[in-house]
């Protein structure tokens, strides 16, 4: 789609919850100098990668605040699957699992690392700000709960739009396609629907500087799609608002480097990182945080 690339190299806020923001910079044909650390915490038996890992609240305290230690400057709570494949887990069954969790970090953090919650879920949005969480990470951009966007209006918090092509239930993984995934141009296509969430949040209420993007790596794409995304992830400047990548540990790394164990691709993911903050990305969604914060120390890049 046409449009303006901002001026790069123009520091901006992104304003989540509880008064706080979050620095990044506008990207273009400028690598920014600036990227967050957003550390995946699921408290769930059934997650991809780390399923049961972290399952308890004492277990999932301690991760996140080891994490935080490690360098993550947001902490990403999350009680239910987005796996292809996942079941549905009940408002209560997702509260249940994190609002202990929040609770207890909003409690032990140190006051400049944020919180978010995922989830696709307006009550249990509410509920985890109420406990501290500053972000609502959507992974359904908002589509899922139609009350979604109506409370994170209200809530005045952070929101994170992310784009998938259908819910979990009814996805694949990325290299386990019988066709490919339909797109006209996969990086056109899902720019063109993360601007109308955008403008559908701001029509109900939220702030436009509260809104940060994501274009779903995993998320109804094939293998040679999500590399196409990481490509041409300069394309998403034109929305104007902070990129929030995740490629840690997923199918499509695994398919590229002939790994099949989720948790022996951690180095594939920190090289797909590195790619990405290097074609604009903002904050990066990962599951080996020290990882991560030890290469971007190595390249010379400024994360907070």
């Amino acid at each position: 789609m046409a449009g303006t690339v901002p001026d790069h190299q123009a520091v901006r806020e992104w304003r989540i919850g509880h008064n706080r923001t979050v620095k990044w910079e506008v990207g273009g044909d400028t690598a920014p100098r600036l990227c967050t650390l957003m550390a995946i915490v699921n408290v769930t038996p059934d997650s991809f990668s780390d399923g049961g890992d972290h399952a308890t609240v004492e277990r999932a305290t301690e991760h996140a605040l080891r994490c935080a230690e490690q360098g993550a400057r947001i902490i990403d709570v999350g009680g239910e699957s987005t796996r292809p494949g996942a079941a549905r887990v009940s408002d209560a069954e997702q509260m249940a699992r994190v609002l202990p969790v929040i609770r207890r970090l909003a409690a032990e953090l140190p006051s400049d690392i944020g919180i978010s919650v995922d989830t696709t879920r307006a009550a249990v949005a509410r509920r985890a700000v109420d406990e501290g969480a500053a972000i609502v990470n959507d992974v359904s951009g908002g589509t899922d709960d139609p009350s979604m966007l109506p409370a994170v209006a209200q809530l005045g918090c952070g929101m994170i739009l992310m784009h998938r092509l259908c819910e979990p239930a009814e996805d694949s993984y990325s290299d386990r396609y019988a066709r490919d995934p339909v797109y006209a141009d996969v990086v056109q296509d899902v720019l063109a629907w993360l601007r109308v969430r955008c403008e559908a949040a701001m029509h109900a209420g939220i702030d436009g500087a509260a809104l940060a993007v994501d274009p779903g790596l995993g998320f109804g794409k094939s293998v040679a799609q999500n590399l196409q995304l990481m490509e041409r992830l300069r394309e998403f400047a034109v929305l104007a608002r902070p990129i929030v990548v995740s490629a840690s540990r997923k199918s499509f790394i695994g398919a590229t480097i002939g790994e099949p164990d989720p948790k022996r691709r951690d180095s594939a993911s920190v090289q797909a990182a590195l790619s990405m903050l290097s074609r604009g990305a903002s904050i990066c969604r990962v599951h080996d945080v020290a990882l991560h914060a030890a290469a971007l120390h190595a390249a010379g890049r400024c994360y907070h």
